[in-house]
C-alpha cells in the first residue's frame, strides 16, 4: 500500500540546477542594469563594481544547462573544417559581450588605456563585429602610440558606417592623426637637439 508521501511528487536534481542556474542569470541581468545605471549618473567605479559581479555570475554557468532552462535549443557546434564559421551564441553570451563593451567605455572615462584594450577584445571575443568595442579598441591603440593598428580599425568602420557613427570614426581618425603628427614632429625636434649638442661638443674636443 503506497503512502500519501510517495504519491507525492518530487522536484529531481536537475530542476533544482535548473533553478539555480536562472537564479544565477537573473542576478547577472541585475547586477548588469545596476552597472547601466551607475554610468548614467556618471558613478564609473560603482558601475565597473556592478559589472565585474555581473560577469563572476555568468562565468561559472554551464551554458547548454542554461539553454536548457530557458527552454531553448542547445547550440550545436560549429563543423571543425570551418573555423572561420561564427561560433554559435548563448544568452550568457550576449550578455558578457555587453558587459565586457560598457566596461571599455568606462575604462575611457578614466582614461585607463590597458584596461580599454582588455575589455574590448573580451567583448569582441563573444562577437567580432561589435562596433563599439571595435572604436574603443582604436582609440586605445591610438592613445598609447599604435597609431597604423588605430587606423587601419576605424578606416575599416567608416567603409560601412552610416551616420552618426561615421563622423564620430572619421572625427577620432583626424584627432589621432593629428597627435601622430604631433608626436613625429616633437621626436624630430628632440632628435635634432640631440645632434646639434653632439656637434657642440665635438667643436669642444678640437
Amino acid at each position: 500500500m503506497s503512502t500519501e508521501a510517495e504519491a507525492q511528487p518530487t522536484a529531481g536534481p536537475s530542476l533544482a540546477a535548473e533553478g539555480d542556474i536562472l537564479r544565477k542569470l537573473e542576478q547577472a541581468k541585475s547586477y548588469k542594469d545596476k552597472g547601466d545605471a551607475a554610468f548614467q549618473e556618471g558613478k564609473v567605479k560603482e558601475a565597473l563594481a556592478a559589472y565585474h559581479t555581473s560577469i563572476l555570475y555568468l562565468s561559472g554557468l554551464d551554458k547548454n544547462a542554461l539553454q536548457r532552462a530557458l527552454g531553448k535549443p542547445v547550440p550545436a557546434p560549429p563543423p571543425v573544417d570551418s573555423a572561420a564559421q561564427e561560433k554559435p551564441r548563448t544568452e550568457a553570451d550576449e550578455l558578457q559581450e555587453k558587459i565586457y563593451s560598457n566596461m571599455s567605455q568606462c575604462h575611457v572615462k578614466t582614461g585607463n588605456w590597458k584596461r580599454v584594450l582588455e575589455t574590448a577584445d573580451k567583448a569582441l571575443s563573444f562577437n567580432p563585429k561589435n562596433r563599439k568595442a571595435l572604436f574603443r579598441k582604436a582609440k586605445a591603440y591610438g592613445e598609447t602610440g599604435w597609431f597604423e593598428k588605430a587606423d587601419k580599425i576605424l578606416e575599416d568602420l567608416i567603409k560601412d558606417a552610416e551616420s552618426p557613427e561615421k563622423e564620430a570614426c572619421e572625427a577620432e581618425l583626424k584627432r589621432l592623426r593629428e597627435m601622430d603628427k604631433k608626436r613625429d614632429q616633437a621626436h624630430a625636434q628632440k632628435m635634432k637637439g640631440f645632434l646639434k649638442k653632439g656637434e657642440l661638443s665635438l667643436g669642444d674636443d678640437e
